[in-house]
């Protein structure tokens, strides 16, 4: 065999089993069922893919070609199975990398080590592949009783309009399409609101807010038309985002010179960590929704 097609080969053969431990440790880390995705997801999972890569494959080449291909197979069969969103995985690629080549350096030195001393670096090679599933199972049900309470965040944007706030309140009750200007998280996954439909007037009513893929339920808890509308979150269906729950959505209008002052509030819970590095994308991604709809308001006052 030519030195290509045994490079092809150990790369091929790293690959999949950097993919049959990233998507195999992928599911222990949520086993017992738990929304919290920390350190163990987005470290020792690719680490342990890393680990299984440089027992595999031979070399630099070889290493990262395997790493290449392990992160397009795991990362593609989550977005294709609606678990994750392209932005998540955009989000996540810096921590996915880290851990991967601190896995592919950890594995190499186990190998080189064994080679030096053992004169077999092939007889360890299925001791660490039973040991690695069992250390990201230990490593989640650490992190499981580590991260019991989600963060809450609380998101407000404002915005001032000319129409006073009837106008502004019939437009926000219900709409049937949004024309703003998209933010540019948008064009990588967040879901794009297209219309709401309030069925119902006063408490308990029912809305539906109507995004590109999915939809959010929700229930009027306050209504002082037209200065206040505060809504409970029932029920989110979008795809990828267990991690982060909408609990409730404010919108408050103040009257000011013939003008509307609009405030609207977002409460998310979230269970991304480390939260010094999810947050600010977090109230990114809601004050972007928030942009999107103000946008299409402004549009409408001054068409």
């Amino acid at each position: 065999m030519n030195p290509l097609s045994r490079s092809f080969i150990g790369a091929l053969a790293g690959g999949a089993a950097g993919a049959l431990f990233g998507l195999a440790g992928f599911y222990l880390a949520e086993i017992p069922a738990t929304h919290a995705m920390g350190p163990v997801m987005f470290l020792l999972v690719p680490f342990a893919a890393g680990v299984a890569i440089a027992l595999v494959a031979s070399g630099p080449q070889q290493f990262w070609a395997s790493a290449i291909l392990t992160a397009l197979v795991c990362l593609g069969i989550l977005i294709a199975l609606r678990m994750e969103t392209m932005l998540c995985v955009v989000l996540a690629l810096p921590w996915l990398a880290l851990g991967l080549a601190l896995g592919i350096g950890a594995g190499h030195l186990v190998r080189k080590s064994f080679e030096k001393f053992a004169k077999s670096d092939r007889a360890v090679a299925p001791f660490v592949f039973l040991a690695l599933p069992l250390i990201i199972w230990t490593g989640h049900r650490i992190e499981v009783l580590a991260l019991v309470h989600p963060r809450t965040e609380i998101v407000v944007s404002a915005v001032h309009l000319p129409a006073t706030p009837a106008r502004v309140w019939s437009d926000l009750r219900s709409f049937d399409s949004l024309a703003g200007r998209k933010p540019i998280l948008m064009y990588i996954g967040l879901p794009i609101p297209e219309r709401c439909v309030t069925q119902g007037s006063g408490l308990g009513s029912k809305r539906t807010c109507y995004f590109d893929r999915g939809s959010i339920e929700e229930t009027v808890i306050d209504w002082n038309p037209p200065f206040r509308m505060g809504l409970a979150i029932d029920r989110t269906n979008m795809p990828g985002r267990h991690w982060l729950g909408f609990e409730y959505a404010e919108y408050d209008l103040k009257a000011e010179a013939g003008t509307t002052i609009l405030t609207r509030t977002t409460t998310i819970v979230s269970n991304l960590y480390p939260a010094w590095y999810w947050r600010p994308f977090e109230r990114w991604g809601v004050s972007s929704e928030h942009s999107y709809i103000f946008g299409d308001l402004i549009l409408r006052e001054h068409p």
